[in-house]
């Protein structure tokens, strides 16, 4: 949706008579049903005076095409500035300018990732040329008329008010690759710019590539689907085997069918391959033309399958990212405006007054946004008391919009070695739910040891790491995690502290939280449920701190409220033992399951250690 268009003759009309603030104005109201904040108008009437001047001198032709505050289809973005024309060879061209008021920005170690001021304090967010380059690629990658039409499209970012550092952050090594993608600008730089601007649209006649925007059916382009395909092929993390590939089948027929709003609901437990079939749903999904995205409520597990996809290519994860979205984006989107959803990890899904969520459901939120929405889901997996994924309440949303429901439960094991016994164990002895396990499991195949130190548990898994295989180390969430504000920002604070054994390690770093997992720093720290949630690894070590406890008198685990540190996880609980238990058994049912060939697992509390002693010892009678 664009919010305001005209051509430059008209854009520069307006600014010489001072109404372009109130035109801009007028026309959100118009589109959007509500009032700009003060922020935005204020921001428009800045920018736009530097933008008009840039135009104005930059001597492209007047009946060049001028674009504010156009609302990508599909998201909730908006770009602030496009101009649209013809190059002195009759292409058709248009430019995106990302407008930033920035007088001052820091770098970081995340990727595209800087610091600066925003709304008084000085906050992450991404570098001004990673967004110019997003809100292109979008476009080019799923705008029908403008890749069936031959336009071409740039990107810039121009900062107005910031004057360049020596050295600037902001073109520190680490973000040169973007902003060779979306060349960036200062003050000082406006007859670079205006060259720029003048080279692919001085030529005029932009209105009818303008028009051409607007009204693209939005579908992925071959191009984009030729990138998916190549991302896919030959990488044996996302083979489907057995009954995955009929669960994914059965998504894609459904699917393509158009004819009606869908709800396919596909239920299984750790291990059964739920991450496989979502990710190979959307690359098939987008094959077969449709407008999708994978939605997953945890941004570690999204960043994760993006480099598992992307092997370590920056521009491939730059293009992928735009095919991953949160949860809690879907409040203001319209009706079926996307296709398919796929959401992996659905049990994670929020509801009202959830941190930075402004909606009601993000369920009720994903049905209505989209034809076909698909679930991937275990009700034991619920890990927060905002935590609202359930089979029973994605049925009855679904009812109520009137989409047809399909179910599909997974059964086969292919994490653990394939060793369903361990995980019947694990659920038995956490009393997560009664398995009548007694078959155990092939101890050769799958690896699991109760060790009595940390310093073993952390030799096991840095052994393994240096053997090659995947390996990390995690915890429950028994102790503080201090914050980067205070020093934290990569892991340099040790919290994870163990003081009868003289053991200290600090939880995965901040600025690598959401690539902790395939981060080569990440065997140096403790891994969280939140970190590593919808992951797994070869082997993973497993500190179980004082959170969890055995009563010896009663022979029942239970949670000590004040030894569980996650302030959200319990929050409201004080006076419901039994559910903060059942969250907190889930979290280390989560943790265990995490290995593909081996479980290794501390105590930090002598009678949880003897309980789990015992019974492991019960079940090596048993087989």
């Amino acid at each position: 949706m664009i919010i305001y268009s005209s051509s430059v003759a008209q854009f520069k009309e307006a600014v010489d008579d001072n109404k372009i603030a109130l035109n801009i104005e007028s026309a959100f109201i118009e589109k959007l049903g509500k009032r700009p904040s003060v922020s935005e108008w204020r921001s428009w009437n800045n920018s736009m005076q530097f933008m008009e001047r840039i135009i104005r001198n930059s001597k492209v032709s007047d009946d060049c095409g001028v674009m504010i505050e156009y609302n990508i289809p599909s998201t909730s973005k908006r770009i602030d500035f496009i101009v649209a024309g013809q190059d002195e060879n009759q292409n058709r061209n248009f430019i995106i300018v990302e407008l930033k008021q920035w007088e001052e920005a820091f770098s970081t170690e995340k990727e595209d990732i800087v610091r600066t001021s925003i709304n008084g304090a000085v906050r992450e967010t991404t570098h001004p040329s990673y967004q110019a380059w997003s809100y292109r690629q979008f476009i080019v990658d799923m705008n029908k008329a403008v890749y069936d039409n031959g336009v071409t499209s740039h990107s810039v970012a121009f900062l107005h008010n910031y004057r360049e550092k020596d050295p600037e952050p902001l073109k520190l090594e680490q973000y040169q690759k973007t902003i060779k993608e979306a060349p960036l600008f200062f003050s000082h730089e406006t007859r670079k710019l205006q060259d720029f601007i003048f080279k692919y649209v001085g030529k005029g006649q932009g209105m009818q590539i303008l028009y051409d925007i607007e009204n693209g059916k939005i579908v992925p382009s071959k191009s984009l689907v030729e990138h998916i395909n190549a991302l896919f092929e030959g990488n044996s993390d996302f083979v489907l085997l057995d009954e995955q590939k009929i669960a994914y089948e059965t998504i894609i027929t459904l699917a393509k069918k158009q004819d009606k709003k869908r709800t396919i609901i596909i239920r299984g437990g750790p291990g059964t391959g739920k991450s496989v079939i979502s990710m190979n749903a959307l690359g098939g999904l987008l094959r077969n033309s449709l407008n999708t995205k994978f939605v997953a409520p945890n941004s570690s597990f999204r960043n994760v399958m993006i480099e598992m996809l992307t092997k370590q290519s920056a521009l491939s994860k730059m293009r992928t990212k735009s095919l991953f979205m949160g949860s809690g984006s879907f409040v203001d989107t319209k009706e079926d405006e996307f296709d398919v959803l796929v959401v992996d990890e659905a049990h994670r899904l929020k509801g009202k007054g959830s941190y930075m969520y402004k909606g009601v459901s993000q369920i009720e939120d994903i049905i209505k946004s989209s034809k076909v929405s698909v679930f991937f889901i275990d009700d034991n997996q619920r890990i927060r008391p905002d935590d609202i994924g359930t089979i029973a309440e994605i049925k009855r949303v679904a009812s109520q919009s009137k989409s047809e429901i399909h179910e599909y439960e997974l059964h086969a094991q292919f994490r653990c070695a394939g060793a369903e016994g361990f995980l019947n164990w694990v659920d038995d002895i956490l009393g997560i739910q009664d398995t009548g396990n007694f078959n155990g499991w092939d101890q050769d195949t799958f690896d699991f040891r109760l060790v009595d130190s940390p310093h073993r548990l952390y030799e096991l898994i840095k052994d393994k790491q240096e053997q090659g295989r995947k390996a990390r180390l995690l915890a429950g969430f028994a102790w503080t995690w201090t914050d980067q504000k205070n020093g934290n920002f990569n892991g340099q604070v040790e919290d994870v502290i163990i003081e009868e054994h003289q053991f200290s390690l600090p939880w995965n770093g901040h600025s690598i939280r959401e690539t902790w997992a395939v981060h080569s720093d990440g065997i140096n720290q403790v891994g969280c449920v939140h970190t590593t949630q919808g992951l797994e690894f070869e082997y993973v070590g497993i500190i179980i701190g004082n959170d969890l406890k055995f009563n010896e008198s009663t022979g029942e685990l239970y949670t000590d409220y004040t030894e569980y540190k996650d302030k959200t996880g319990k929050k409201g609980l004080k006076d419901n033992p039994a559910q903060l238990n059942a969250l907190v058994k889930n979290i280390y049912k989560i943790l265990m399951s995490r290995g593909m060939r081996g479980c290794y697992v501390y105590c930090r509390d002598e009678a949880l250690h003897r309980y789990i002693m015992n019974r492991l010892a019960i079940n090596e009678k048993r087989t």
